[in-house]
């Protein structure tokens, strides 16, 4: 996969070069949200980025000119790699490999004054440029990724080989956490967590909280294009007496599908007129057949996946949006976009316990509902809840302004940068 060669625009105003490293491709969606708008932030303060990411083959012959127009736009110098699935773990290990090269030999060029490392893979070769090169390392951790591997059954740790991976990997864990010049955490709840640690030296380790930010001006009820929500609603056959309750996002192992169809349920015995609209392009007969199990009618379920542009308009449907996602050990690291779009457009949530900063945002932002466990008798008291409260939308769409803008997230990245290489 060939590098895509752009240089910064800003001339003299270059002061340190970065070499970003992401695992995840840039032609994904996460890092169209969650890599991307924070370089393009960050280079307009003076710092000069070359950017290393794997890309899926069939993902990046689809949005490779459209990665490559940002990168070009915002003088990121972007160097592509092939990502390999298989096999598990050798595949990796091929890939790491590969990171590292190109990561070298970029060095020996631009003489990076740090690395900043997306997740645990990422960082392996951060890791070492650090020892090695002596460049300033950033770990931007995500979460606890080993932890969420065998949480979400992934890593079996009966087998032997997961055994080795998953131990493997804590060790580098706290190589990463003790020898960073930085650590970013997505949760106050896991940096509270890594801070009472006692095996990492010299805890509490230098940590900045941020999480996953949005892009509040595209979540803004006020710009939504109406000609779009009304083909959406056309299309789906939503009138204005039905009460639509949302779920935004994929369905996975983390997403609690049958418990959020059991809570609809119970939302139909408030809002009779109610349909659930799943805002997702995954597992859609999945998602029906598990419906038809409860006896939800056919009609009362419905499917749509949307473009990024078309995801405010299907959530400005909704009058409640629902997410249960479980709360195993490693999800105290989790910090869910869809909240945060979900807030900026001013949309109340039912949510559960347990996800890392999710109740407390609710409770402190008064943006929802939080509920302890999945009994029907938990259903019914956070609907009575939801029907004789009376939400504050623009309250909702403020709380996530000063939560999760992406402007708040580019200053507080920027702010460690700074620590880290000091200001110029």
């Amino acid at each position: 996969m060939p590098s895509t060669e752009h240089s910064n625009s800003t001339g003299s105003l270059l002061t340190k070069n970065i070499l970003y490293i992401s695992y995840d491709g840039m032609t994904d969606q996460l890092g169209q949200s969650q890599v991307l708008p924070y370089l393009v932030g960050l280079q307009k303060f003076g710092y000069n980025f070359h950017l290393i990411s794997c890309e899926k083959p069939e993902k990046f012959e689809k949005q490779r000119k459209t990665i490559e127009d940002i990168c070009k736009g915002n003088g990121i110098t972007w160097h592509p790699l092939p990502y390999t699935k298989s096999p598990p773990v050798l595949s990796t290990v091929k890939d790491v490999r590969q990171i590292t090269k190109k990561a070298f030999d970029l060095h020996r060029i631009h003489k990076f004054d740090m690395v900043h490392c997306r997740g645990y893979i990422s960082a392996l070769v951060g890791y070492k440029m650090k020892k090695q090169l002596r460049s300033a390392l950033l770990f931007d951790m995500r979460g606890l990724w080993a932890d969420e591997k065998v949480d979400a059954g992934s890593w079996n740790l009966r087998n032997p080989i997961y055994k080795t991976v998953y131990n493997f990997f804590k060790k580098k864990e706290k190589q990463f956490l003790e020898n960073a010049d930085y650590t970013i955490s997505l949760t106050r709840a896991a940096q509270k967590e890594i801070h009472s640690w006692r095996h990492i030296s010299n805890n509490p380790v230098k940590m900045e909280v941020i999480p996953c930010c949005t892009d509040t001006e595209l979540f803004n009820p006020a710009q939504v294009d109406a000609q779009i929500r009304a083909s959406i609603q056309k299309e789906l056959g939503i009138s204005d007496r039905d009460t639509i309750l949302t779920y935004l996002g994929s369905i996975g192992s983390w997403y609690m599908l049958d418990e959020m169809l059991d809570f609809f349920v119970t939302y139909q015995h408030k809002y009779p007129t109610a349909k659930f609209l799943f805002i997702t392009g995954d597992q859609h007969e999945q998602i029906r057949t598990r419906a038809a199990e409860r006896n939800i009618g056919a009609d009362k379920i419905l499917i749509r996946p949307a473009l990024r542009k078309e995801v405010p308009a299907s959530i400005s449907l909704g009058a409640h949006s629902v997410f249960f996602i479980r709360a195993t050990y490693s999800k105290i690291s989790s910090s869910p976009t869809k909240q945060a779009e979900l807030m900026s457009m001013g949309i109340p949530v039912i949510s559960n316990a347990g996800v890392g900063d999710t109740d407390l945002i609710i409770k402190n932002f008064k943006s929802g509902v939080v509920i302890g466990d999945f009994t029907a008798e938990s259903y019914n008291r956070s609907i009575d809840e939801l029907a004789v409260t009376t939400f504050d939308r623009q309250a909702i769409r403020h709380g996530a302004e000063q939560y999760f803008s992406l402007t708040d997230g580019v200053s507080k990245y920027l702010r460690v940068y700074q620590s880290i290489l000091g200001h110029d």
